[in-house]
């Protein structure tokens, strides 16, 4: 929640998706679960609203714990060595992206 220290100008929707994790239907969810309108600015917000939000926050996976589990999905996948797994130690493109030509 510290990120939302630096964008307290920002609309709630918006203010919410600078937290790694959370995007905007995440940011929709959590703000019409706790009864707060969207387009009301971070800095608006009220205590007890914060604290909603916050315990809200703390149930989805953001920020370290996230990228920890996106970097053992990675390590999984070069593990078994499938061929995701073989692009990502290489280095290259995984999805089908050409790497001959750049147009």
């Amino acid at each position: 929640m510290q990120v939302l220290i630096y964008q307290k100008n920002k609309r709630g929707v918006i203010g919410l998706t600078y937290i790694f994790g959370i995007g905007r239907s995440t940011s929709k969810k959590i703000l019409k679960d706790n009864g707060i309108d969207e387009n009301i600015k971070v800095q608006d917000w009220n205590d007890d609203q914060l604290s909603a939000i916050r315990n809200s926050v703390n149930e989805v996976k953001t920020e370290g714990q996230l990228r920890s589990e996106i970097q053992l999905n990675i390590k999984r996948l070069m593990d078994i060595g499938c061929q995701r797994g073989i692009r990502h130690r290489a280095g290259l493109p995984l999805r089908g992206q050409r790497t001959k030509k750049q147009f």
